[in-house]
């Protein structure tokens, strides 16, 4: 089983880490511009662009922020890994792509297809028939009910609800708590309940 290097050493990188161990994966340790020295007691083995250096492991982008990660899958041609806690619910039919975080206790439903480089955070759900598109981040205790469509790099805040069917385009931010009813057909912040538009994003 190959070591796996971490791409980030912060916050995000940890819970990483501890996902990867849980699964018993040896984490070789990880890479940072900012951060230096140890995290959870593994090594930070030097800067971003080292990554490549490492070229025996396996490697997953611990950075949350998605035009990131997105930046970096595009930068670095690695082999990437896709990280499931072991106390995640992911059915059978349901698709995960490669880089890709499920983290504690999120469940991912039937026929339900996760891209590369995605998040699904701790507790979150995504139900039967959800896509969530590449990059995109589903937070904390997030609830996508069946049918929904989340795209590329879009974030849904935690504890937000997206009920059935609904689709949010790709860039789109629903703030937390947020209970979207409506499509959300251009990039924008919306927020509330209902959920309406805050403001525009310029992406």
């Amino acid at each position: 089983m190959s070591e796996i290097v971490i791409l980030g050493a912060g916050g995000h990188a940890k819970v990483i880490a501890d996902i990867l161990l849980a699964c018993g994966h040896t984490v070789k340790g990880f890479v940072d511009d900012r951060v230096t020295g140890t995290v959870l007691g593994l090594p930070v083995l030097g800067r971003l662009e080292d990554a490549p250096r490492f070229s025996s492991c396996r490697f997953v982008i611990g950075i949350g922020d998605n035009a990131v990660r997105e930046s970096l899958a595009a930068r670095f041609d690695l082999p990437w890994h896709t990280a499931i806690h072991p106390t995640a619910v992911v059915c059978r039919e349901a698709e995960v792509g490669e880089g890709s975080v499920i983290m504690a206790q999120a469940v991912i439903g039937p026929s339900a297809r996760v891209g590369r480089h995605a998040i699904v955070n701790t507790a979150a759900v995504a139900e039967h028939d959800c896509a969530v598109e590449d990059f995109a981040h589903i937070s904390p205790r997030a609830v996508l009910c069946g049918g929904v469509r989340v795209g590329r790099r879009a974030h849904i805040g935690a504890g937000a609800v997206v009920l059935p069917g609904i689709r949010l385009c790709a860039d789109a931010v629903a703030g937390a708590g947020a209970v979207v009813t409506a499509n959300v057909d251009t990039p924008c912040v919306v927020a509330g309940v209902p959920a309406r538009m805050l403001r525009p994003r310029h992406v």
